[in-house]
């Protein structure tokens, strides 16, 4: 049984700034999440292009970079118990 991912981490290919996000989240130990790379997407280009790294909850909230391992955690958090809250 496949299971949606909690997190989106909305990327580009060859970045910087996504490659620091990336190791961020491993240092937070964020749950699994799904890698989005929107260089191909005009749609996401229009929605993200600008502020890549994008990380993106199960509830809809977005974190923008710059985040750090605290904040990311934080985030986590509040996104799984607004997650949980919605579901009751």
């Amino acid at each position: 049984m496949s299971r949606t991912p909690a997190f989106v981490l909305y990327q580009r290919d060859d970045c910087h700034l996504c490659d620091l996000a990336l190791a961020v989240l491993a240092e937070a130990r964020l749950p699994a999440f799904e890698s989005v790379f929107i260089d191909d997407d005009a749609a996401l280009e229009a929605a993200y292009g600008h502020r890549v790294p994008v990380l993106r909850g199960a509830d809809g909230q977005e974190l923008d970079w710059p985040f750090d391992a605290r904040s990311a955690a934080g985030f986590a958090v509040r996104s799984a118990e607004s997650t949980r809250g919605a579901d009751r």
